[in-house]
């Protein structure tokens, strides 16, 4: 029964040389360089309306944030767009545009662990009540009193909890994807024990970043990014390519506590008016009429679904429907 215990040792063997093939291949994929952060430093920091449409470094107490701003000059309501996971402000650039012409005052931000000017290093530092408190430190920056707020996948986690907590400010809410987090919870207690495979998978350290950035991020490019027009994908590679700066993003799902309930993720009740848009082909646990029928017990303002056909990435897939829509319901809230 030799022969038994040779095959053990060569499985073994097999294993750790493709974990150490994988290891290596994701180092190779890190600019050690640091050509985002360097790029981040050199543009103009906000100073007010001359400071221009484009990208702008957002000085804050919280850090400094890298961000899109347009339309800074207009006399319209300021609108703020939170990104999700793993993307950053170059998702919104269609809607940027839109709603500066509208004559909207518009802010997309890069947010913690993204803008390399906030990217702590402690998973702590990644939990909601932090994720929430940027939002405020950044609309203060750039003199927004209220603002209406639109986000997408971990931005609409973020946002149906800022809409919960702070209505005085928050004037509409809309979220792509996501639905509110308590009725996710709720919809699928009886059909998850803890946290999804991909969410426990994302919270392996280490692990998930060498499978991200093996092969030159062949998952990244050819799987989560297919969808993306070259020049976002561009972006995502520089940013996601340096040292730490994914393992920020995926420190956003390390701060989720265990039990991952309704109470791991906060929101309570919006009173604002919502607009909620999901995609058909979406493959994420959360978006089903289960979701979207106790979502309603959490809204008590007016409120608007939408539905694609689309997977999770709405805005990339979608971008004159979702812009469209979005635009529909800021316009309708205007004030």
């Amino acid at each position: 029964m030799r022969w038994i215990k040779w095959i053990g040792v060569g499985l073994v063997v097999l294993v750790v040389a493709g974990a150490a093939g994988l290891y290596l291949s994701a180092q190779q994929a890190l600019d050690h360089d640091f050509g985002h952060t360097r790029a981040t430093e050199q543009l103009p920091a906000f100073t007010g309306v001359d400071s221009g449409d484009g990208l702008v470094r957002i000085e804050t107490e919280r850090g400094t944030f890298r961000a899109r701003v347009s339309g800074m000059a207009n006399a319209g309501p300021a609108v703020v767009l939170l990104h999700g996971f793993p993307e950053s402000s170059a998702m919104w650039r269609p809607l940027v545009e839109a709603a500066a012409a509208a004559g909207f005052r518009v802010v997309a931000f890069d947010q913690r662990g993204y803008s390399p000017g906030a990217r702590p290093a402690e998973v702590e530092e990644y939990a909601l009540p932090e994720l929430l408190d940027d939002v405020p430190a950044v609309t203060s920056a750039v003199g927004f009193d209220t603002f209406h707020l639109v986000g997408h996948d971990w931005g609409s986690i973020v946002g149906w909890n800022l809409a919960a907590a702070d209505p005085e400010r928050v004037l509409s809410w809309a979220s792509l994807s996501i639905p509110h987090p308590a009725a996710a919870a709720l919809a699928n207690a009886a059909d998850t024990d803890g946290p999804p495979a991909y969410v426990r998978f994302f919270q392996t350290s280490g692990v998930a970043e060498t499978v991200f950035l093996s092969r030159g991020m062949a998952l990244m490019r050819n799987g989560l990014y297919s969808e993306m027009p070259p020049d976002q994908l561009g972006e995502y590679v520089a940013l996601f390519s340096e040292p730490g700066a994914l393992t920020a993003a995926f420190n956003w799902y390390r701060a989720l506590p265990s039990s991952f309930g309704s109470s791991s993720l906060m929101a309570g009740e919006v009173s604002q008016p919502v607009l909620y848009v999901w995609g058909e082909r979406d493959m994420q646990i959360f978006v089903h009429p289960r979701v979207r029928e106790i979502q309603k017990r959490f809204v008590r303002g007016p409120y608007e679904e939408l539905s694609l056909d689309a997977g999770h990435w709405l805005i990339q897939e979608e971008p004159e429907a979702v812009t469209g829509a979005v635009m529909k319901h800021l316009e309708s809230q205007r004030r």
